[in-house]
């Protein structure tokens, strides 16, 4: 039997998941999470053969849990369940430890194999990203976002959507002095210098979408 919890702050989701894992006789489903502080817990509760992770998540984010809980648990067997098909979310959730990597947009056959395939302690990719993947290393074009690590990604991300640098400590559960630190150095070492700098390079690699870049708030938050 493959013990499975479940994280994902849309109900409607967990519980079509839940339901469309019901019908496999190997797979049961020991828990619901609904933000990454939840997951974080449950997971060192249950100790599940898989946690099926949520890319975006309210208060700690998907990629915040799963460097948390690598952190405690290395050899946790996470599948992030994103609806990002962009290669960079997937080279930084497996960068952080994930085992898999799969879209919201999959079948339910696709689901429950890469759930086998991380039970048995393989790994999993979804066939679109995996595909990208292998696009993007056969290209010459250089991807400075591919340099940053999980954390300064993450804080590079939110910083482009808006979010304020106390709001990003607050979510990540890191120093507000560490998160300015993250920034500073976000400036080097992607030599940009300006809110406007910022927004273009996330807008240029689908890190966020133009709605979001065209949030007043992110003028306030690269000084």
């Amino acid at each position: 039997m493959i013990n499975v919890i479940l994280a994902d702050d849309h109900a409607v989701v967990r519980t079509g998941l839940k339901r469309l894992l019901d019908d496999y006789d190997d797979i049961n489903v020991v828990a619901e999470a609904e933000n990454g502080d939840d997951a974080y817990k449950l997971s060192l509760e249950f100790h599940p053969d898989v946690l099926i992770l949520d890319m975006d998540m309210p208060h700690s984010s998907g990629l915040a849990t799963l460097s948390r809980l690598i952190a405690r648990e290395p050899s946790a067997r996470i599948l992030m369940f994103s609806s990002h098909p962009e290669v960079t979310f997937a080279v930084q959730a497996i960068s952080a430890g994930a085992k898999g990597y799969i879209l919201k947009s999959s079948s339910a056959e696709d689901m429950v194999f890469a759930i086998r395939q991380l039970s048995r302690g393989k790994s999993y990719l979804s066939p679109e990203v995996a595909q990208e993947i292998a696009i993007h290393k056969l290209s010459a074009h250089q991807n400075p976002i591919q340099s940053l690590t999980p954390r300064e990604f993450e804080i590079f991300r939110l910083l482009a959507e808006g979010e304020e640098v106390e709001s990003i400590a607050e979510r990540l559960k890191i120093g507000h002095k560490t998160v300015a630190n993250y920034q500073s150095s976000l400036k080097q070492k992607l030599n940009i210098s300006t809110p406007i700098q910022l927004v273009r390079l996330a807008l240029k690699h689908k890190v966020i979408s133009l709605e979001l870049a065209l949030l007043p708030l992110v003028v306030l938050n690269f000084e």
